[in-house]
């Protein structure tokens, strides 16, 4: 069947909802406790998914969440596990008008956004580690969502899981997650009926339409469904760029008193037109070039990128007795991609001169994945135990083809760009498979049993985790052309974990943790540094990451704040002399995170913190690099959120933001630095009553200064592409519930 049929059974499904009558009006996302308009309205909460704990309560200020979830152990308050984590709500993403995870992150220091490896997938560096959005987890199960771009109305909240995870999160298929992952948490039906009509424009006339309905029946509300659809269509404030994304998902949920189900499906599309692209630097290239003009685009009239998905998951705990949960899980992505691209390759830093060439991609995914488990609760004299067993499985294949022109190529200029009608391919150009019908390139599977037991002493101001996973990795990949396997391992690893949280007071908690991060190897790209990579397609062997962490919490009750040591080695992968994808040596990120978030005055709300990063190259087996810094990593990037409800106005809230990153290097050997940069965004909210309806209105300016910068340096591991900042850009959007 095809996608589209699919996608309009999914958005004639809210017929079926009954039209309860609506007897209280709960108001929009908004303002913090002194923010919010008074009149006689219920507080919108999400209701629990599968699972007996639910959504971790709001902290002070709503911006965060008091806990999230930390893999099998479910979900847990930030106080009590001895692993950092933070978890962004809703009401953060509707504020700050957010429109893929990749906006949500920019308000937090640890992470920073970047792009993929000749494509517009978002990626993230974390801890100065790269995580692909293919490995962003869905409730709790990997590459569910979009591979390359993930709206915000697919999800409530944004949870942050920093450091290594296998033990907790199973392998990330893609071959992040070392440095951390991120689970997107799907939405439920409220306790209280929601029906909310958004719309919007920004920048370059680029309109927004999204709608959010929900309602809970049944006997004691024990039904819930909850519908979504939106879609953005429009010119970007980017010369000539258009971008337009369509969706729709459905989530529903049952409870009784001992059992909870829970299911979602959703189709998203997202197409770009002349999206800008991404700039290499070329081999000769002895400086970095100073940053376009942030509204200039050097992308080719006829490039695109197309990619449609359609996603499904289902969830079912059930409780044997107060202190035994079984649960089980199951989702599933079919996705289909297609692109024409000119990407640029700088030939001279100093006057912006460079060349593209035509390269088409087709691409199918296929994904299936799963777990189930056993959680539980005994005491042994003293001692408490929470336990927990897992078993999980992924199954990916991919599908691709393309086409690559890269002896044909075309000259431009970053600064002033030259225009090309879109050129046939040569009869040099590479082909791998056909466009029109992409062949079988890769399998993964993954497999995985996880045991774990959190012990409390001492009244339970002493927790100890400790846990194993055995995991084990399955990679196939085929010649293009021929579909003759041509690369392929079989691997397994037991990834043990272990933390220590103390609480010396209420308000603190002391923890450390050591822990592992398993990862599929590199698979050689076709290209790399502007030529062929010999070794195209083959994988290399599975890493294996350790890091230790210490840390200390505070929560007080308006003020959250947060301080890690960690430091993490990895093995890594560097391009020899003949070009071709290898290991060699590893990178050792060591460095301190701060977090701070809350209300600690009424009617302020802070959130922000400071990362300080030495990400190093080591034992490389080239001495002209040992010693250097990792590629893309910055020494210092820190953020700082402030939230004001203006006295004497109610409802009405302003919002500023500074986002600094410091310089990084955009190669191994550390003589194309590229310079750090800073950013200032400010919002305004003001929340109103209408006939008993609450509106809210938000404006909204980012890159207040319009400055020109290097947003980030590289994406993918052994590359230190540039991706331009985007320019000033203004949003205004209105929201009603009905």
């Amino acid at each position: 069947m095809k996608i589209k049929t699919l996608a309009c059974m999914v958005a004639a499904l809210p017929c079926c909802v009954p039209a309860l009558a609506q007897t209280t009006v709960p108001p929009a996302s908004g303002a913090g406790q002194g923010g919010v308009v008074s009149m006689d309205a219920i507080t919108v909460e999400a209701s629990a998914d599968a699972s007996a704990g639910g959504l971790a309560e709001p902290f002070a200020g709503g911006q965060v969440a008091r806990g999230g979830r930390i893999g099998l152990l479910g979900t847990q308050d930030i106080m009590d596990t001895p692993f950092s984590i933070t978890s962004y709500t809703n009401e953060l993403i509707q504020d700050r008008q957010a429109r893929s995870v990749g906006d949500v992150l920019q308000n937090d220091a640890g992470v920073r956004v970047a792009r993929g490896f000749g494509n517009f997938q978002e990626s993230y560096f974390i801890r100065g580690f790269i995580l692909g959005s293919d490995d962003v987890a869905y409730n709790g199960l990997y590459s569910l969502l979009p591979r390359q771009y993930i709206a915000t109305e697919l999800f409530e909240r944004v949870e942050v899981l920093r450091g290594a995870s296998t033990f907790l999160t199973g392998a990330a298929p893609g071959g992040g997650g070392i440095g951390g992952v991120i689970n997107l948490v799907p939405k439920r039906a409220p306790n209280e009926p929601l029906t909310r009509v958004t719309t919007g424009v920004s920048s370059g006339g680029q309109f927004q339409l999204s709608t959010d309905i929900a309602r809970r029946f049944g006997p004691g509300d024990s039904t819930g469904i909850r519908f979504n659809a939106a879609q953005r269509s429009g010119d970007t404030g980017i010369d000539d760029e258009h971008s337009r994304t369509s969706l729709v998902s459905l989530g529903l949920d049952w409870r009784s008193a001992d059992t909870r189900l829970s299911a979602d499906i959703g189709w998203q599309e997202n197409k770009l037109k002349r999206a800008r692209p991404n700039v290499t630097l070329g081999p000769g290239v002895t400086t970095v070039p100073d940053a376009p003009d942030a509204s200039s685009n050097y992308a080719q009239p006829w490039s695109y990128s197309n990619e449609r998905d359609l996603f499904g998951t289902v969830r079912a705990e059930h409780d044997f007795s107060d202190k035994l949960t079984a649960y089980a899980a199951f989702g599933m992505r079919r996705s289909d991609e297609a692109n024409s691209l000119g990407n640029v390759t700088l030939t001279n830093g100093s006057t912006g001169a460079g060349t593209f060439y035509r390269f088409d991609n087709t691409r199918e995914d296929s994904v299936n994945t799963g777990e189930l488990g056993l959680r539980g609760k005994v005491r042994t004299g003293p001692v408490g135990h929470e336990f927990v067993v897992s078993a999980s499985f992924f199954d990916l294949k991919k599908k691709n083809a393309y086409v690559m022109d890269w002896q044909n190529t075309f000259a431009t200029n970053i600064y002033d760009p030259v225009s090309y009608d879109k050129p046939a391919f040569s009869a040099g150009a590479l082909r791998g498979n056909d466009l029109d019908d992409p062949a079988l390139q890769g399998r993964t599977r993954l497999s995985s049993y996880a045991i774990g037991d959190t012990l409390s002493f001492l009244d339970d101001k002493v927790l100890l985790t400790a846990g194993i996973r055995h995991q084990r990795l399955s990679q196939r990949d085929y010649a293009y052309n021929t579909g003759k396997e041509n690369g392929a391992y079989d691997a397994s690893h037991n990834s043990p974990a272990a933390g220590i949280v103390v609480k010396v007071a209420p308000s603190v908690s002391l923890y450390a943790n050591y822990i592992e991060a398993l990862v599929a190897g590199p698979t050689a790209p076709a290209m790399a540094g502007g030529k062929p990579v010999p070794n195209v397609g083959q994988s290399l062997p599975p890493f294996v990451s350790k890091q230790k962490e210490v840390g200390v919490k505070y929560e007080s009750d308006g003020l959250g704040a947060g301080l890690a040591l960690f430091s993490t080695d990895k093995p890594r992968a560097m391009y020899n002399a003949s070009n071709e994808l290898t290991t060699s040596g590893k990178d050792r990120h060591q460095g301190a995170e701060f977090t701070l978030y809350g209300e600690p005055v009424k009617n302020v709300r802070l959130l922000g913190g400071l990362t300080w990063l030495d990400a190093e190259q080591r034992s490389t087996g080239n001495p002209s690099i040992d010693g250097n810094r990792v590629i893309g990593v910055p020494r210092f990037q820190a953020n700082l959120g402030v939230e004001w409800d203006i006295p004497g106005v109610p409802g009405l809230a302003v919002d500023g933001r500074v986002v600094y990153t410091g310089s990084s290097y955009a190669d191994d050997a550390n003589t194309l630095k590229v310079p750090g940069w800073t950013r200032f965004d400010a919002g305004l909210r003001y929340m109103m009553d209408v006939d008993g309806h609450v509106l809210t209105l938000r404006a909204r300016v980012d890159n207040i200064a319009n400055r020109n910068y290097w947003s980030s340096v590289g994406g993918y591991p052994g590359n230190g592409y540039l991706v331009l900042g985007g320019p000033r850009t203004f949003s205004l959007s209105a929201s009603m519930d009905f």
